[in-house]
């Protein structure tokens, strides 16, 4: 018999071993922030990075043990990856927090990266940017939601600009979750829906993701989480047991033992229900108003809505059929469920609200912007809460993740320029200040360079666009002629809600075409956003924006991208010189894409709603003037008050501003109010002064 051979000792260079590195990596999602994590991905394969969505487990998939075995011999190629695990061991040193104490988060789509597709909006890129800055901060941080099978939906315009939905299967095996071990079998309605837990790990914060679409569950039951937000209102009840009662369950499941519970909006609400529950387990002898005091005290809320007709709202029968198991056994009869989810608890005649169940069991309550928190106790006054103390809607402006957001390019000059570390942690004293005094020609250099990539990143998908609606040649011909990398180019991305008005600058089609169209200050639009597949009015404001592209006196210089993500809105944010916002106000609850222009030396044209009455200065980007009366409710006289103001600010200030060149060919006005705009506005509208601000609410900062 034949002695079995030896297993030969694997080498660095050996395709098995580096394969093994490159899977290590790929798997802390510490990548989509940390460029040089990212960089042996590219450098494996750029066209399968570029096809797979910018995945490293797409991407090394894609490779074979002789394209590994070529790479082994690269010295470029070695340094990148020892740099890239060098990275991934030099965590900075955590920020002091109190020992002991703990917070689990909990939402309902987290936008951590575009090919990890589970978001589809702001509230999950505010989500995502949260788990990072928590990672980064060393915050004692877990977070808890649902792991769809085909995300939100893709996106394609036919002809004439009307939506078309794909909903393609997310391939498992391109994702970066990793199994636990655990199943958890959550009470929903009379069945038991088994749910596996995966987790998705974002630098040192857990992400624990609910998986429904198991063999052992009905039909029904695995569709909770085939797609977000989609289907009938029953359905995205039970997803929000399931995220709420099952999410509570799977944190115990898997060890995590919080002390504090963050339900970032309604959508989560029923965790206060299991976390009765369990309170009523441990003291199964205790009045029951001051078992619900105690889960008061662990919950924090934040509502993000300040449109009164998004906040989610159910029969009473449905509720109690589905949450009925647990709400039960937390003690509570369904005349006590009921009065927790309605503002007047003995009107029979009002639908249970799950704004109003987080908002009676929380002992803080914020919204994500001063205005937002103004509007939100407006909206929330009218609540009646018996002998319970109300609780106060207080204000933590969103803000967002510098390192995520801020171009590597953009890094560099702001490195170079005044020694800004836009990947630091720090709260005070970043340096952003000395922005004012970077070099003008080199400010306008990086301008320059990421306003061109921009312009040809939107012709190559511009040109796909049209060869998949079938234009053939010609309309990839044309595609590929857009718009102009020297003009002022101004930008606009975001989710298609009717009210944040996508289409208002074409309210004078004519007005804007002078603008747009002037041979000596060339002006350009960009566009890219999606609206819920049910949105009709939404889909129709993606249509109009479609039929402008097609307009013959904007020909060439409006464009729309399909399919808005993660991607899009970097390199949008980045390589406009101009972001246009443009709500009903005071519908914008914060706004966050216009936080993001500045690290790239970008400016911002918006109405004053959201975050940006607090960031604007005068100095630092553009405030159209509000109508005189302050209305607020929409109407043709408000869009046309404002769609004027808008032209009136581009025509009398903007344009002029930015093509005037006496200084050396240099827009040297225009550059001052850019460089301003760097100095004010990351180092106040950072996640680190967020984060900050709820730790404090969280109780997790020393005394």
């Amino acid at each position: 018999m034949t002695a079995p051979t030896a297993l030969t000792t694997l080498t660095v260079h050996e395709p098995t071993a580096i394969r093994a590195r490159l899977r290590a990596l790929a798997m802390d999602l510490a990548w989509s922030w940390r460029e040089l994590r990212r960089r042996p991905f590219q450098m494996l394969d750029m066209r399968a990075w570029e096809a797979t969505r910018h995945s490293p487990l797409g991407t090394l998939a894609s490779a074979d043990d002789d394209r590994l075995a070529t790479l082994s011999t690269s010295t470029a190629f070695m340094g990148s990856l020892d740099a890239a695990e060098a990275d991934a061991h030099a965590m900075p040193a955590p920020q002091p927090f109190i020992a002991g104490h703990s917070v689990a988060y909990y939402c309902s789509e987290y936008a951590l990266h575009e090919s990890l597709a589970q978001y589809a909006g702001g509230l999950g890129v505010l989500a995502g940017d949260h788990l990072k800055q928590a990672s980064d901060l060393g915050m004692p941080l877990c977070a808890v939601g649902l792991l769809y099978g085909h995300g939100y939906y893709r996106q394609e315009l036919d002809e004439v600009g009307r939506t078309r939905v794909s909903l393609p299967r997310i391939d498992r095996s391109t994702l970066p979750i990793e199994p636990t071990g655990v199943v958890i079998a959550c009470p929903i309605g009379r069945r038991q829906v088994h749910a596996q837990v995966w987790r998705i790990r974002v630098g040192r914060v857990n992400l624990y993701v609910l998986d429904a679409d198991l063999a052992r569950n009905r039909p029904e039951d695995r569709e909770l989480t085939l797609g977000l937000y989609r289907g009938e209102p029953l359905l995205r009840l039970r997803q929000q047991v399931l995220l709420g009662v099952g999410g509570v369950m799977a944190l115990h499941a898997v060890g995590e033992r919080p002390t504090v519970h963050h339900l970032n909006e309604g959508h989560a609400a029923f965790a206060a229900i299991e976390l009765l529950r369990r309170e009523r387990e441990r003291d199964p002898g205790a009045e029951a108003e001051a078992l619900l005091a105690r889960v008061r005290q662990s919950i924090v809320f934040t509502t993000h809505t300040p449109v009164p007709a998004g906040h989610d709202r159910y029969p009473h029968a449905d509720v109690l059929r589905e949450l009925g198991s647990t709400s039960r056994a937390a003690g509570l009869t369904a005349s006590a469920l009921k009065k927790l989810g309605r503002e007047h608890p003995a009107n029979a005649g009002e639908p249970f609200c799950m704004t109003v169940l987080a908002l009676r069991t929380c002992r803080a309550c914020n919204g994500v912007a001063k205005i937002h928190g103004e509007v939100s106790r407006q909206m929330w006054k009218g609540i009646e809460w018996g002998t319970q103390p109300p609780v106060a809607i207080a204000s933590i402006t969103n803000g967002v993740h510098l390192p995520t957001w801020c171009d590597p390019v953009a890094s560099a000059f702001w490195r170079d320029q005044c020694q800004v570390d836009a990947n630091g942690n720090t709260i005070a004293g970043q340096g952003w200040e000395r922005a004012e005094q970077v070099d003008r020609a080199a400010l306008w250099s990086l301008r320059t360079v990421l306003r061109s990539r921009l312009v040809h990143f939107v012709r190559e998908r511009c040109a796909r666009s049209a060869l998949a609606r079938g234009e053939g040649a010609a309309g990839a011909l044309r595609a590929s002629q857009l718009l102009r990398e020297d003009a002022l180019t101004i930008g606009f991305a975001r989710r298609f809600a009717t009210y944040k008005r996508a289409p208002l600058i074409f309210h004078d089609v004519d007005r804007l075409a002078a603008i747009l169209g002037n041979a000596n200050c060339p002006v350009q639009l960009i566009f890219a956003g999606k609206a819920h597949p049910r949105d009709a009015g939404g889909q129709a404001y993606a249509q109009r924006v479609f039929e402008m592209t097609q307009d013959p006196r904007l020909v060439g210089r409006v464009a729309i991208l399909e399919d808005y993500d993660m991607e899009i809105g970097r390199v949008l944010t980045s390589g406009a010189d101009l972001w246009l916002n443009n709500p009903l106000r005071p519908m914008e609850a914060s706004g966050t894409s216009g936080m993001k222009p500045p690290l790239a030396g970008g400016m911002n044209l918006s109405i004053l709603d959201g975050w940006w009455p607090e960031g604007f200065d005068g100095r630092n980007g553009w405030a159209p003037a509000p109508v005189a009366d302050g209305g607020e409710q929409a109407s043709d006289e408000i869009d046309s008050h404002d769609a004027s103001e808008l032209y009136r600010v581009l025509e009398t200030d903007i344009v002029p501003l930015f093509w005037d060149r006496a200084d050396g060919g240099l827009p040297a006005a225009w550059l001052d109010r850019a460089a301003h705009s760097a100095a004010s506005v990351p180092p106040r509208f950072g996640t680190v002064r967020m984060l900050d601000e709820y730790a404090k609410v969280y109780g997790l900062l020393p005394s």
